[in-house]
Order: structure tokens, then sequence, then C-alpha cells
């Protein structure tokens, strides 16, 4: 792993990076693929092969994995085989975990025995900074640590975790966005079929309501589509189509 800079402001860039995917619309997963080959890259060098994964846990989302490589792709389904391993115990202890050679560990032997079949001799594993969610990402070296490559590591993560927590922050804003204006369309189409069933029954609102909502029960269908099916009656089948200027 590099170790040549190891203050904050020397991975600057990679917060930039982030923001500029972010700019560009990129899915979370996809801006989570480019960190990682970005990662590997950035802290690797000359004669200095680096592996990186990352795994990102939101709520009511499924877990993201991103890896650099097909080495650091089979050492994170090596995480998820062993229930004790550099990566479960970062986790778990919110902190850096370090194994500077895998020939002389003698933490998680399960583990350290799959990785060196691997040809990997080195890892690190570091917890992102997120507001609410739950990332870690892991480095994988076929050489021993280097000193100070530990330094370098957090200090890129402290960088990225920055970039990562704004990206984040936007994709939720947007799930907001995405849902309310669901509940508002899904809530017009059911006012509309309202208003047509109080019009054709000369009936009050609540009465018209109760009339989708014992259909919707009665044949197991969800109630927006009972209303889309009214409102396509009324039009002489005509699709319903409800428009928000946002």
């Amino acid at each position: 792993m590099n170790s040549d800079v190891c203050d904050g402001t020397s991975f600057a860039d990679v917060a930039v990076r982030l923001q500029d995917l972010m700019l560009g619309n990129q899915p979370v997963p996809q801006m989570l693929e480019d960190l990682a080959g970005y990662t590997a890259q950035r802290l690797g060098g000359p004669g200095r092969e680096l592996a990186c994964n990352i795994t990102l846990a939101r709520p009511k989302k499924p877990v993201a994995r991103a890896a650099s490589s097909s080495v650091a792709r089979l050492m994170n389904q090596l995480e998820g085989a062993y229930a004790d391993s550099p990566g479960a115990t970062a986790a778990r202890l919110s902190q850096t975990v370090v194994v500077p050679d895998l020939r002389r560990e003698g933490r998680w032997p399960e583990y350290v025995l799959a990785g060196r079949r691997q040809g990997v001799l080195s890892v690190v594993s570091l917890p992102l900074l997120l507001d609410g969610d739950q990332g870690l990402l892991s480095l994988y070296s076929p050489q021993p640590a280097e000193p100070g490559s530990t330094a370098s590591a957090e200090a890129f993560v402290a960088q990225a975790s920055k970039g990562l927590r704004l990206a984040l922050r936007m994709a939720k804003l947007q799930d907001t966005k995405d849902g309310l204006s669901a509940a508002m369309q899904t809530r017009t189409v059911i006012d509309l079929a309202t208003g047509a069933i109080m019009a054709q029954n000369r009936c009050g609102q609540a009465a018209a309501f109760k009339v989708l909502r014992e259909a919707s029960n009665t044949r197991n269908i969800k109630l927006r589509e009972i209303a889309s099916g009214v409102i396509s009656t009324v039009a002489g089948g005509a699709e319903t189509f409800t428009y928000f200027d946002e």
C-alpha cells in the first residue's frame, strides 16, 4: 500500500470524485464500484498491487457490495463465509483492523488459511464514517503491509466517507421525493374514483370510499388498482394518468 502520504488533505480528490459521480446521477451501487477501483489504484503503487472491496448496509435497502477485482470479490465472499474475520471484527468494534502478515497471524485461523490460498498476505479493514448507514472498506495485498500504510488508508477513508455521506443523503432525499410523488399519484387516483362513485350513486364521500375499500378487500386487489378501474370505466376505457409539476 502506498504510504508516501498520510495527511487527510492529500486525499481530498476522492471526495471531489464522489461528488462528480453524484452530480452525474450515478446510482449508489455504481458509485461504490467506481470507488473500489479508484481506492485500489490510489492507495496502490508500482510493484504494490492492491485489491479493494466495499460493503454498504442501509435500512430498507439490499446490501450493496463492490469489488475492484476478482481477488477482492473472492475475499468478500470469504468475509461472508466465516463468522470471524477482520471485516466482521472491524464492523463490530467500529475501528480499523490490520493484519500485517497473514503468515504470522493467529486470529481468525480459518479465514487466514483461506485468504493465503488466494495469494493474500495482508489485510486492512476500515469502517466507513457514515450517518445511520453501515459501511466497510477492506484492502488486500499479496505482500506484507508497509509501515505507515494504515495511516494512509485511514486518511483516505476519512475523505471517502465525506463524499459518501453527501451522496447517501442525496439518495435518501431522492427516495423520499419519489415516495411522496407515488403517494400523491395514488391519492389523486383514489380521490377521482371516489368522486365518480359519488356522482353515479348520489352518495357522500365516506360512502363512496367505503365502496372502493370493500371492493379492494373482497377482490384482494390494491385500492389504487380498483380506483384506476373505476376511472377507466367512467372514461370509456381510456388509461388513467396523473400529472404533477415538480
